[in-house]
């Protein structure tokens, strides 16, 4: 593409997603549910797909889904540790939005490299061509990205590298094929134990609080802060997850978002799981407990830590910009509206 051409592309795109929205807040738009023989596409817009072997599981997966799969054209492209140059991960993302014949997206995998899209996707295609997107990790700057934008419900749930097991995607045909507003809660098992250890959740304010459901992997979310396409936090219900981060990170990034005025805007809070994070630190470290009761227990709004939420086998699939209650006491999310039409 020549420069002036290039220039006229993103000049449509910024235009769009400004005509789209009403005083910065794009109307919700609901994709449609997906329905056995749908075909589901799945693109690479962040790191390769190191394995043909992963991407075959995947297909097999979806396709034990009832589904038909479209794999897009730079699936296995590289370039670096990204899946292929950014503008070929952005054609595929954009290709497969304006495809009739594709009624979902997934991403194969997270890794980085989906913020680098965000200038080059069409928006305005994008809101006319309403489907699902699912993600996770690094999927989270599309998420939040596309959602600021069009207002299309997006989704917090597994890729295709995911682990498909019973418990993640129950909760995925329940949101996407069912049309559910379900009742996202841990699993109560605690096997031969006196009492529950494994996946338990904590209440760090006590109530109950609605609001709508916006959020994502926290280092990814706090990376774009600043920048068009992060939504308005206005009341939301805050939700995030992180791996391989230890406290001295997660305080920087939370404290951006005190800073940038995030936090005292939302409603109630979720964490979901910080996986391979040294919850507790080292000598002289804070802890993760620490970090909640310095940022999140003096907003007096309810919150509670431990929701399957993130880089997890089983996990919900949360969607963006939907109604829901958040119950800090039982650690569950009722979602109050469909996701889907």
């Amino acid at each position: 593409m020549h420069r002036r051409d290039l220039l006229k592309t993103l000049s449509a795109t910024a235009l769009s997603g400004t005509t789209l929205a009403q005083n910065g807040i794009p109307k919700i738009i609901k994709p449609n549910r997906l329905y056995a023989g749908d075909t589901i596409a799945i693109v690479g817009p962040a790191a390769p797909a190191y394995s043909r072997e992963q991407v075959q599981v995947t297909v097999e997966s979806l396709e034990a889904l009832g589904l038909k799969v479209s794999i897009g054209k730079h699936i296995y492209d590289r370039y670096g540790y990204l899946a292929g140059r950014d503008a070929d991960r952005a054609a595929d993302l954009n290709a497969a939005f304006a495809d009739p014949n594709i009624k979902g997206i997934i991403a194969m995998h997270g890794g980085w490299g989906c913020a680098r899209l965000l200038p080059l996707l069409h928006y305005d295609v994008i809101a006319k061509n309403p489907k699902p997107l699912l993600g996770y990790s690094d999927i989270t700057a599309l998420l939040l990205g596309i959602y600021a934008k069009t207002g299309l419900v997006t989704f917090h749930g597994p890729e295709g590298a995911a682990t498909w097991n019973q418990f993640t995607v129950k909760h995925l045909q329940q949101v996407l094929f069912g049309a559910e507003a379900i009742l996202m809660q841990n699993p109560k098992d605690k096997g031969d134990l006196l009492v529950q250890e494994k996946d338990r959740t904590t209440t760090l304010v006590s109530g109950k609080v609605r609001g709508k459901l916006i959020g994502g992997n926290l280092t990814v979310l706090s990376h774009i802060v600043g920048s068009p396409y992060l939504p308005d936090f206005k009341n939301a219900i805050l939700f995030l997850e992180d791996v391989h981060e230890e406290p001295y990170s997660v305080d920087r990034m939370l404290t951006q978002l005190k800073l940038a005025g995030i936090l005292d805007q939302i409603a109630g809070f979720v964490f979901g799981k910080c996986t391979q994070c040294d919850a507790q630190g080292g000598y002289g470290s804070l802890t993760l407990w620490d970090l909640f009761d310095d940022h999140i227990v003096p907003l007096k709004k309810p919150a509670y830590t431990g929701a399957m939420i993130g880089h997890i086998k089983d996990k919900f699939t949360v969607p963006l910009g939907i109604e829901a209650e958040l119950d800090a006491d039982a650690g569950t999310i009722q979602l109050l509206e469909s996701a889907v039409l």
